[in-house]
């Protein structure tokens, strides 16, 4: 049973970041292949979307899906993940559209299979008027790479004139980034034991709040989504400064 009478609605965090770690191990343990456990994932990217979105009103949910580092993996296993997330992406556009609900995709999208690229830019494009909640889907990103591209993008147009050098500021590195118009996460969480954010939106969680669960992705449960929120809300969020009560 979830219980959502111990979140308070005034303090949820405006966007959850959630990094979806240990598929693998979670066949593993079973005995299964390990695309047995990447679908069980998918299975459960599902459930917490629809819950946070349905029942705790979040507003923005960003998910790891695929970074760029995960290339290296055997050919067989990123073949299937291709599939399996450009299936789970195309199967939810009705739904998404029906509520409220706009894809956006954060990554190098180029880089992906051609038909996939174009499931990406249907998606994107019909769900476009969604202003209920907003799912963002990292797919071929890396935190490094986001930064380096931008900072790229910034030397181009400060080349061209189009941007004075000493204009350069948080806001202008911010709006260049593969996430722009999102706001940072407050609540970046990371499942299966792992203390580490894996190249993950570096420049956009240097404040979030981090919460670690020993659980493997396709053990999360909504109930589990609740617990973490409940951990954020117990804390001070002081951004480098001091507790209110401290001079």
């Amino acid at each position: 049973m979830t219980t959502l009478d111990r979140i308070r609605s005034e303090r949820l965090p405006e966007h959850v970041a959630l990094i979806m770690d240990g598929n693998g191990r979670w066949a593993k343990a079973r005995g299964l292949p390990r695309t047995a456990g990447h679908r069980a994932g998918s299975s459960a990217a599902e459930r917490l979307v629809r819950f946070a979105g349905e029942r705790i009103g979040l507003k923005n949910v960003t998910l790891f899906a695929f970074s760029s580092e995960n290339w290296s993996r055997p050919k067989e296993e990123v073949d299937f993940l291709m599939e399996l997330l450009r299936e789970f992406i195309d199967e939810k556009i009705g739904e998404f559209v029906q509520k409220g609900t706009r894809l956006l995709v954060a990554g190098v999208v180029e880089g992906l299979p051609p038909a996939f690229q174009e499931t990406v830019k249907r998606a994107v494009r019909e769900t476009k008027g969604g202003d209920r909640m907003t799912v963002t889907v990292a797919l071929n990103y890396g935190g490094r790479q986001d930064i380096v591209q931008a900072c790229a993008r910034i030397a181009h147009e400060v080349a061209e004139g189009r941007l004075s050098a000493d204009d350069v500021d948080e806001t202008v590195v911010s709006s260049r980034l593969l996430t722009n118009g999102a706001p940072d996460p407050d609540l970046v969480i990371r499942t299966s034991g792992e203390l580490r954010i894996s190249n993950f939106l570096l420049w956009q969680s240097a404040y979030s709040e981090l919460y670690f669960t020993q659980k493997c992705w396709p053990d999360f449960t909504p109930a589990d989504l609740v617990l973490a929120i409940e951990d954020f809300q117990r804390r001070e969020r002081r951004y480098g400064g001091l507790e209110g009560s401290e001079t």
